[in-house]
This record gives C-alpha cells, sequence and structure tokens, in this order.
C-alpha cells in the first residue's frame, strides 16, 4: 500500500466530516470569486460619476460576503479540529491496543520504546491534514471557479487557465516520487537521531567518562550528518518547485497585463472588468503558490502516514478463539519434539524437546548460560511460537488454545522485566475489580511486601516511576512476585525471581511459594539453591536439548 493510499484510507474514516469539509470550501470560493464582480459593478458605478443606492447596496453585499467567508472559515476550523482529536484518539488507542499483541518474531530485532517513539508522527498527521483540507481545497476551488470565470470575461483567458493545468502537472510528474523518496530517507535518520539520544538517556551513567562522552558525540555528529544530507536533498526539491512557481508568476503577471491592457485599449473589456480580473488572477497565483508551498506539508504526512503504518501492519499474534475452557480445573503441558529458532538465525536454540508436566508440579530448571532454559520458559508460557514440533495444553494443541484464556491461568516473572509507571497498586492489580482486598493482602504478605508498602507514605498509591527506578531491586522484585500469584493461577513460571534478594527473605518467600499447600505447577530458572532444594522434579538443559530429568 502506497503512503498515499494510507492517508485516503485514513480519511475515509472520516467521509462526513470531509464532505462537510468541502461544501464550506465550496460555498466559501464561490463567494469569494463573487466578490470581484461586486467590486467591477461598484467601479463601474465611480466611473459613472453619480452616488446611488444601488452603489450603497453593492458595498453592503461585499462586506457581508467577506464576513461569510469567515464565518466559513471559522467552522472549517472547528472540523478540522474534530479530525485531528480524532486522529490522536485512533493512532493512541492503535499503538496502546497493538504493542501487547504483536508477534514477537515481528520486533525480535527492534527496540520496542524506540518503535513506539513513531506515535509523534500522528502531531505531523494532525496539523498536516487540517492545513490540507483547509488550504488545499480553498485553493484547488479557487483555482477550479476562477479559470471558469475568467473565461466567461475574455477567450484570451482560457490560456491562462491551460497553462496553469500544465504547470501543475508538470510539478506533480516530475516532483511527487522524489519529493516523497527523500521526505521518507529523512524521516528515517531524524528517528536514528532520536534513537541515539535515547540510548544516551537510558544509559547516561555510561557516557559520563570523557572517551564515552566523545564517543556518544562523535556518533551523535555521525547520524546528524546523514539527516543533514537528506534533509537538503528534500530542500532541493522544495527549491525546484518554488523556482518554478516564481517563473511561472513572472510569465503569467507579463501575460494576463498585458492582455488585459490590449483589451481594455481596444475597449474589449472596460476598466471595471479589468480590475475584477486581474483581482481574480491574483487569487488564482496566490491559490497555486499556496498548492506548491503546501506540498511540503504534503510530503510530511505522507511520511508520518507510512511511519505509523509500518506500525499498524505488524502482525498480531494468531489466536483462536473456543468455548472449551481448557484450564479451568488443572494444566498439562507436553512438548514432542519441540523446536525453536530466533528469526534470522540458522541454528535452533532448543532441540528434540520431549516432556510433560503435570499440574502441582515444582521443577527446577538447571543449566549453563546460554544451555536455553530461558527459552523453553517463554514458549511454555506462551510468549514464543515454536518453529517446530509439537506443544499441547490439556492434550490440545497450543495453535488451536485461546491465548488469552491460557495467560489468564499463569503466573510470570520474565529476566529484565520492571515494575511500570503507576501506583503500587497498579502493578500488582492492574486495576482488576475481580481482586478482592483479601486477595491483595494474602499477596503482599506471601511474598513480604507489607513492611515495605507501610513504610510508604502514601502506602499503595504510591507512585513508582518507570521502570521502579526509586525501588530496590528486592522491593522491586516483590512487587512482579506478587502480581504473579495474586490470582492464583495454575502455573507459575520464573526467572531469577530472587535473585535480587537478601538471603533469609528470599528464602522465606521460596519456601512460602513451594509449600505443599499450593496447588500450583511452579517451572523456575535461578541461581538460588533454595529453589532447587525445594522442588520435586529437575530438568538439566545443555546446547538447547535435555540432558537429564530427574524427579526426586
Amino acid at each position: 500500500m502506497t503512503p498515499l493510499q494510507r492517508y485516503y484510507n485514513l480519511l475515509g474514516l472520516d467521509k462526513k466530516d470531509i464532505v462537510q469539509l468541502f461544501f464550506y470550501a465550496i460555498f466559501a470560493g464561490l463567494i469569494s470569486l463573487s466578490l470581484p464582480l461586486g467590486i467591477q459593478a461598484i467601479i463601474n458605478f465611480i466611473q459613472a460619476g453619480r452616488v446611488s443606492a444601488s452603489w450603497i447596496v453593492l458595498i453592503v453585499l461585499v462586506v457581508i460576503g467577506v464576513a461569510l467567508v469567515g464565518v466559513l472559515s471559522l467552522m472549517q476550523l472547528r472540523i478540522t479540529e474534530n479530525l485531528q482529536q480524532k486522529i490522536f484518539v485512533r493512532s493512541s488507542f492503535d499503538f496502546a491496543a497493538r504493542f501487547p499483541k504483536i508477534k514477537f518474531e515481528t520486533i525480535y530485532n527492534v527496540y520496542p520504546p524506540e518503535v513506539a517513539n513513531r506515535f509523534f508522527d500522528t502531531i505531523s498527521i494532525q496539523k498536516g491534514t487540517s492545513k490540507l483540507l483547509i488550504d488545499f481545497s480553498a485553493a484547488l476551488l479557487q483555482i477550479f471557479f476562477g479559470i471558469i470565470l475568467l473565461s466567461l470575461y475574455h477567450p484570451y483567458f482560457i490560456l491562462f487557465g491551460i497553462l496553469l493545468v500544465i504547470l501543475l502537472y508538470i510539478i506533480f510528474k516530475f516532483s511527487y516520487n522524489v519529493g516523497l523518496q527523500t521526505s521518507l530517507k529523512e524521516s528515517h535518520f531524524k528517528y536514528k537521531v532520536a534513537s541515539w539520544l535515547q540510548e544516551m538517556a537510558r544509559n547516561n551513567f555510561s557516557f559520563r567518562k570523557a572517551i564515552n562522552y566523545d564517543y556518544a558525540l562523535e556518533k551523535n555528529n555521525s547520524l546528524v550528518t546523514d539527516y543533514l544530507s537528506y534533509r537538503e536533498k528534500h530542500f532541493k526539491v522544495i527549491q525546484r518547485q518554488f523556482t518554478q512557481l516564481i517563473v511561472f508568476k513572472m510569465i503569467i503577471t507579463a501575460c494576463l497585463l498585458s492582455i488585459g491592457g490590449y483589451l481594455v485599449i481596444t475597449q474589449q473589456m472596460n476598466i471595471g472588468q479589468f480590475v475584477a480580473a486581474e483581482i481574480i488572477i491574483l487569487l488564482v497565483i496566490n491559490s497555486v503558490e499556496k498548492i506548491i508551498l503546501g506540498l511540503e506539508t504534503l510530503y510530511d504526512v505522507l511520511t508520518s502516514v507510512e511511519k505509523i503504518g509500518s506500525i499498524t501492519d505488524m502482525d498480531f499474534e494468531e489466536e483462536f478463539k473456543t468455548e472449551i475452557d481448557y484450564c479451568f480445573t488443572n494444566i498439562e503441558l507436553e512438548t514432542e519434539n519441540l523446536k525453536f529458532r530466533f528469526p534470522g538465525t540458522k541454528n535452533d536454540v532448543l532441540k528434540a524437546i520431549t516432556l510433560k508436566i503435570s499440574q502441582g508440579e515444582k521443577i527446577f530448571l538447571d543449566g549453563e548460560n546460554g544451555s536455553g532454559k530461558t527459552t523453553l520458559i517463554r514458549v511454555l508460557s506462551g510468549l514464543l511460537q515454536p518453529t517446530s514440533g509439537i506443544l499441547l495444553v490439556n492434550d490440545d494443541s497450543f495453535r488451536r488454545i485461546n491465548l488469552e484464556q491460557y495467560r489468564s491461568q499463569i503466573g510470570t516473572i520474565l529476566h529484565g522485566e520492571t515494575p511500570f509507571e503507576g501506583t503500587v497498586l497498579e502493578n500488582i492489580t492492574f486495576n482488576d475489580p475481580n481482586v478482592t482486598d483479601d486477595d491483595l493482602r494474602w499477596a503482599i504478605d506471601a511474598v513480604q511486601l507489607g513492611g515495605f508498602i507501610k513504610s510508604l507514605p502514601e502506602g499503595l498509591n504510591t507512585k513508582i516511576f518507570p521502570e521502579g527506578k526509586q525501588l530496590s531491586s528486592s522491593n522491586a522484585r516483590k512487587i512482579l512476585l506478587a502480581r504473579s500469584v495474586i490470582h492464583k493461577p495454575k502455573i507459575l513460571f520464573y526467572e531469577y525471581p530472587t535473585d535480587n534478594m537478601d538471603e533469609d527473605v528470599a528464602n522465606e518467600v521460596i519456601d512460602y511459594i513451594m509449600s505443599d499447600k499450593h496447588k500450583w505447577t511452579v517451572i523456575v530458572s535461578s541461581k538460588n539453591e533454595r529453589w532447587k532444594s525445594q522442588c520435586s522434579r529437575q530438568i538439566t538443559m545443555a546446547d538447547g536439548k535435555i540432558v537429564k530429568d530427574l524427579k526426586k
């Protein structure tokens, strides 16, 4: 889909508003072009050297026409403001609805927060659309009606219309594709600069040393140089278009003044008609200038639409809706010859994994770094889709089950996961109305979080910074643990859940989670030997394979 098609589809969502906008533009254009006729009539009265009621009426009508054009413009502004708000709302919900559902393979090689920056292109679409719909529509209609009106004065003015159409065709024909491509390239490097600045901000401590600081500036300079290169190429396209406009204005002005003067001298036009024609010509030329200058806005809008389209085109996870509740009482997992390979790589990370996990088992995943433990946890928890082989949930293929239903029955803590910006309560419950006060108190006590919450001035309503920056690593982990158990899930998938805690606190948390009174399945990978001692089964991995599977 081309950027222009994307933009057309975007505007198609608000057809009624667009039609209403053009209706006002047509009405305003007709009134604007009728004003020269009124001025022509007034001049004719003045030439006659007499004051009459008709002269006064004409002046009043012209003033009313000016006021009506202003009112219609105000109504157009209201419509475009509504459109801008709708574009922003739709875009925000598009992003919010897609990011949690995007296929892992789609964003494997990108940094999601940097991709989210594309949302700022919504602002360009908002502002650009408003300008295009108001200025472009008014300009095009003024050109169209102006040429028709001029042709009524004399057939010579038809040549003016033909020249105008040829000019616009040439500019669009030879500049549109080049202008759009340079705009896309410019935007690409603009985001590269923004991405690097984001990296510097995220790792600002790393760049404080002089040599590291110099490297950061050098890389920024390189990226900015690439940006300026394409920005200059894009400007040259705009410059060429404007140069063509200047030449056109010079030629048209000289020709029309000559033709108009000749027609007046030969008495084929009177002075009033000449003045009115010149006013119309100035309006038309100004409209052409608006269109040429507005092409840069068009390029910016189409580039922004394409950037946002690159996000909305990302594939969602495949979900199979079913009425069967696979996870209502127990969850049994089974794999047969399961393999997984990351996108763009040649080697399998998981190789021929065959195992069966029953409800209530406590399993410790062991192995060296890179053995495949983390990948296996993420495949079993439904975050990654197997490349080949079979994964069964309650004797049914994982590809056929309802992912949402399955995930509602599991609790996870993944390596690198942190609290999000929000209150402590929101981080634990996600404002789930089904979570009772007893559930909340139970989860907090289970992970030894109560003392910390009591020490906070606002308790559970205390705001957490992004990534839990103001929290100790231990307390941040406890919040994630409370989140993972609060719904009393059937399975817990843990990656290093207590490795940042003091040993005594970690042992108490482990003992509680691994207690026999809890019937959930636990699959955990950790450097804390306490987990291993509490588990009833130990699976050892090496080079993506299960090399040992021992039950106590």
